[in-house]
């Protein structure tokens, strides 16, 4: 299981995309499917596990509460035009072109969509580089966040370890609306994962919010509380594990016990953790493991 984990939230449509999203890349399958059953306005929650070209995400249908955007992206990169061709004709299909398939100054066929489900996706050739890994989150710091980039990226090198900052490139004078020494591209990586980031100051109608998240896998409660420290900035955003930090992405910081606790397929136990749960911030490993043997 990877450190970090990229998590999605749909209105209905978790287990749909992830079929979707599975049959599309290599050395990928959903690993698990369950359901938890949360007091309104959330109601019954369906929680999809996967695996995507050996890389772990999670998906939730739990309603029209929060709605994907672009702020926060999956690049795909890409060893052949055919598959370029064919990821953007799957995942374009229904979906919301941001940027139109075409040659670039940085790869020679690249596109940017955002597919039926809403899940934004950057499709990119990458010519003889080698491919260290398939998919990369990648977030654009827009709005109030725009210029903040850097500052980010510096601050989750300090919070997290095995990390490395892999470049960056800055915006130069006559690239208005974007401001000389913004980031126009940036590569780092936290945990052994790669991300990517980019500051915009175009006219965007979308920043972070809760639908795309980062679950942080602890093994103690000890970790759980270190990240919850060092990350949450918006007290009102706490919440079942979730919060946001200074520059509004969203994380989950969840105990590995979880995994086992939410797929039991005793109902009791699973409605006793998801009661505690719901009723808690930070979350209590201790408790969480009371709640689920009694």
């Amino acid at each position: 299981m990877n450190k970090i984990v990229p998590h999605f939230w749909f209105d209905t449509q978790a287990a749909e995309a992830a079929a979707c999203y599975t049959s599309l890349f290599d050395n990928s399958k959903i690993t698990s499917v369950s359901q938890i059953h949360n007091p309104p306005p959330y109601g019954t929650a369906d929680i999809v596990s996967m695996t995507l070209a050996g890389q772990d995400f999670m998906a939730i249908s739990a309603g029209p509460y929060f709605r994907l955007n672009p702020s926060i992206s999956i690049r795909i990169d890409c060893a052949s035009m055919k598959e370029v061709d064919f990821l953007w004709e799957k995942l374009s299909d229904g979906g919301a072109v941001r940027m139109p398939l075409d040659t670039y100054p940085f790869s020679k066929k690249y596109g940017w969509t955002q597919d039926r489900y809403g899940l934004s996706w950057q499709v990119m050739h990458v010519g003889e580089r080698e491919i260290e890994q398939k998919l990369t989150p990648t977030l654009l710091f827009t709005k109030k966040q725009c210029g903040k980039a850097e500052e980010a990226i510096l601050f989750y090198e300090a919070v997290f370890s095995d990390t490395s900052i892999d470049g960056m490139d800055y915006y130069g004078v006559g690239e208005e609306p974007d401001a000389p020494g913004t980031i126009k591209f940036a590569s780092f990586q936290l945990e052994g994962q790669m991300f990517a980031a980019m500051d915009s100051a175009q006219a965007h109608d979308f920043e972070f919010n809760e639908a795309f998240s980062f679950i942080v896998n602890c093994e103690t409660q000890e970790e759980i509380d270190y990240y919850w420290e060092e990350l949450s900035y918006v007290p009102e955003a706490e919440n079942c594990g979730w919060l946001k930090d200074k520059y509004g992405v969203s994380w989950q910081i969840v105990p590995t016990d979880m995994n086992e606790m939410m797929q039991t397929a005793d109902p009791e136990k699973l409605a006793r953790v998801t009661e505690a749960t719901l009723k808690m911030k930070k979350l209590d490993l201790a408790e969480l493991k009371r709640v689920f043997e009694a």
